[in-house]
């Protein structure tokens, strides 16, 4: 028996795989639960049009992202803080910090994407990665100065 599966099943398939398994299998589990569908032309085309919108949208994201990390490394963002001796800051500038000055500067980031491996604590110039899809890591610089 041939079915589409409309879930991930463990040891079989991803959603959308047409797998060959045994009648009793499909029949008495797969089907009633919900997590196939038997394969007919019918449900066979209906998958195919549903990968290549998927597939679209994928890319359009993609190219998305593209855009926004070239404009990422055009963009630089300065952060002021009050620092103490030797430069060295009375706190620290986080992700969240970067984010918010993006966002203001007409960037929309979002906080989880900024990569820094751990807080910046000095005054300097850092290039800062921004993961803004699993593909597509942009770059922007960020000067720390002082208040």
């Amino acid at each position: 028996m041939k079915v589409i599966l409309k879930e991930n099943v463990e040891n079989l398939g991803k959603t959308g795989d047409i797998v060959d398994i045994a009648e009793g299998y499909g029949r008495n589990y797969l089907l009633p639960r919900g997590l196939a569908v038997k394969a007919s032309t019918r449900n066979v085309s209906e998958v195919e049009h549903q990968k290549r919108l998927i597939r679209a949208g994928q890319e359009k994201r993609k190219q998305e992202a593209e855009d926004l990390a070239k404009r990422l490394s055009r963009t630089s963002c300065t952060i002021a803080r009050k620092t103490g001796e030797e430069d060295k800051l009375f706190g620290s500038v986080t992700a969240r910090d970067i984010a918010e000055v993006l966002n203001e500067e007409g960037v929309p980031v979002d906080r989880k994407w900024v990569q820094l491996e751990e807080p910046i604590k000095k005054l300097g110039v850092y290039s800062v990665a921004v993961q803004v899809h699993p593909e597509v890591v942009g770059k922007v610089q960020v000067w720390v100065v002082k208040e």
